[in-house]
């Protein structure tokens, strides 16, 4: 007997500034050809959900950047989670305000846990009331004041380097933890 399993997949880079175009009914079209059932997409940022057979999730990324690349011609790096590791996810909240200022919190998803080292050579003092956590795969950042003009953002994109693989806000999150309950 074959188990289903509810699926995210974050797409790294696409439809940013008009570079790197990926648009969702396509890319819901690509997910469908793979033989991926209960395809929908959120945002135009490279959210997508679905269900398949149980596998890892490693596997099914890079089946998704394959055939996202014969498709568009340029690499698209993708990370899959399963719906129970985002429900993890939110259920670990270490920010109480994300519920009240969900796009104050961002979620930077990672292929394997960050390098510590780099991380503790931060000096939170430099931030202000900006803060992070690190709970596994994941890194939790605050921005009180917003992302735009933060100096911890720019900081943690440095210390996390090349496994940063994407990043989500919390309403994102919480959306894509409920479509794959």
């Amino acid at each position: 007997m074959t188990t289903v399993t509810a699926y995210a997949a974050l797409l790294r880079g696409v439809n940013v500034g008009g570079h790197r175009k990926v648009p969702m009914a396509d890319l819901r079209e690509v997910a469908a050809g793979l033989g991926w059932r209960d395809v929908r997409t959120y945002l135009a940022s490279g959210n997508l959900v679905f269900t398949t057979d149980t596998a890892p999730t490693s596997e099914l990324a890079a089946m998704l950047e394959a055939a996202l690349a014969a498709r568009f011609g340029f690499p698209v790096p993708c990370l899959v989670r399963t719906g129970a590791e985002l429900a993890a996810t939110v259920k670990r909240r270490p920010f109480p305000a994300a519920d009240e200022q969900p796009t104050r919190v961002l979620v930077y998803f990672l292929d394997s846990p960050p390098d510590g080292e780099r991380l503790a050579a931060l000096d939170a003092s430099a931030f202000g009331d900006e803060e992070f956590r690190v709970l596994g795969r994941e890194v939790h950042a605050w921005y009180p004041d917003g992302q735009g003009r933060s100096r911890l953002a720019d900081a943690l994109s440095k210390a996390l380097g090349d496994r940063v693989h994407t990043s989500r806000n919390w309403r994102t999150v919480t959306t894509l933890a409920q479509w794959t309950a």
